[in-house]
């Protein structure tokens, strides 16, 4: 997994409420178990019209955000079924970190296990950043997450809280199985002496 730590980039702004996994990535591409592939049908009907047309207004088709790698939206973001494609779709596309004022919390934890950084803040620190992301290809925010900050535009800083433990997996870029692989030496000691005792096994 990649190591989140600093991020620089363009902030998209996306003000609506309760946007679902199924708004995220359709049901009709969840046939793919890679994680790869999926950004171009990031929120797809909404950036596509019946023809398969890119739809103009839509803020991640405007050339300011075409390379956005931070969302800021409405709370209960990532709510509706389960589907671990929603943030592999939303990294494809390349966003590293959304904002919202709160989350669905089984999205919430896959974002962590995919090295997307969710960020819950007040609504009045979510609508200072969405008045920053309408700056088009100004609207350049930095995330800081070893100290915790956010920092806009214009050079104002906002504080966010993170678990500790999830934290560092992202720094580390550790998913499940990185965690896992550094035991590796106790479990190659614990399968070694089974063997040598459980000789039926």
């Amino acid at each position: 997994m990649q190591k989140f730590t600093t991020l620089t980039g363009v902030a998209a702004a996306l003000p609506m409420r309760n946007i679902d996994t199924d708004m995220i990535i359709p049901k009709q591409f969840l046939k793919t178990i890679k994680r790869t592939g999926l950004g171009k049908s990031l929120f797809f009907e909404m950036r596509y019209d019946q023809d398969g047309k890119e739809l103009p207004d839509f803020v991640l088709n405007q050339p300011a955000y075409r390379q956005a790698e931070i969302l800021v939206t409405g709370e209960n973001f990532g709510c509706g079924s389960s589907r671990e494609h929603a943030p592999w779709a939303l990294l494809d596309f390349g966003i590293r970190c959304v904002i919202a004022p709160d989350f669905a919390d089984i999205f919430y934890n896959n974002c962590f296990k995919n090295g997307i950084l969710p960020i819950k803040l007040p609504q009045a620190d979510v609508d200072k950043l969405l008045d920053d992301a309408s700056r088009g290809s100004n609207a350049t925010v930095t995330i800081d997450l070893a100290k915790q900050e956010i920092r806009g535009p214009d050079g104002g800083t906002i504080r966010f809280e993170v678990d500790g433990f999830r934290k560092q997996c992202l720094l580390e870029g550790l998913d499940d199985i990185g965690l896992t692989l550094q035991k590796d030496q106790a479990i190659a000691a614990y399968e070694k002496n089974a063997a040598a005792t459980r000789e039926w096994a």
